[in-house]
């Protein structure tokens, strides 16, 4: 399969019946492992990531027509994916209790077999859990994958102004959960 040179060229690939099944192929490709990570870095857990990420391409696949460029490719995924992420979140949450969040994701995290993180990145997953679900999200966007603000902004339909105050009472829940455990 021939690598496309750009977005718009996916995106024209798309719009052709005869080569819209390779050129989703091009996008879940080009996306899936920058979009598993966001997605992981949200949810935790690996099984849970890969769920969101195939919710997140079966989204894109239905709602491709309705793509209308105004923004780069991997922001309207990114979109998806956060949705995707917060909508799964908020089912777990509903699911479990508060008390039993707190209490079992150590242990939850030292058995899953693709976490290999050290006694700080535990501590650090822990800290995120106890955030707000797009809390936790915009910290992990901002942190861990770098993104600016105004990207942040276009995937969660919120102010950079709002977003700079939620990253920052974030880094602040953050560090007291840290300073607790002292």
């Amino acid at each position: 399969m021939v690598k496309p040179k750009n977005d718009e060229e996916i995106i024209e690939r798309m719009k052709d019946p005869a080569k819209r099944e390779k050129a989703f192929e091009m996008i879940v490709n080009q996306y899936s492992e920058s979009l598993y990570w966001t997605i992981r870095r949200i949810v935790t857990y690996h099984d849970d990531a890969d769920d969101v990420l195939q919710n997140t391409f079966i989204k894109a696949w239905t709602s491709i027509s309705s793509f209308r460029g105004e923004s780069k490719l991997s922001t309207w995924l990114n979109k998806i994916a956060y949705r995707e992420s917060l909508t799964f979140l908020e089912k777990q949450r509903q699911s479990i209790s508060l008390d039993d969040t707190e209490g079992g994701i150590a242990n939850t995290l030292e058995g899953d077999p693709y976490f290999d993180g050290d006694e700080t990145q535990k501590m650090l997953e822990e800290a995120l859990n106890t955030l707000p679900a797009k809390q936790k999200a915009v910290f992990t966007m901002k942190y861990f994958e770098e993104k600016k603000y105004e990207e942040i902004a276009e995937i969660t339909g919120t102010s950079v102004g709002a977003l700079k105050a939620s990253f920052h009472i974030a880094v602040e829940k953050i560090t007291n959960f840290f300073n607790s455990r002292d």
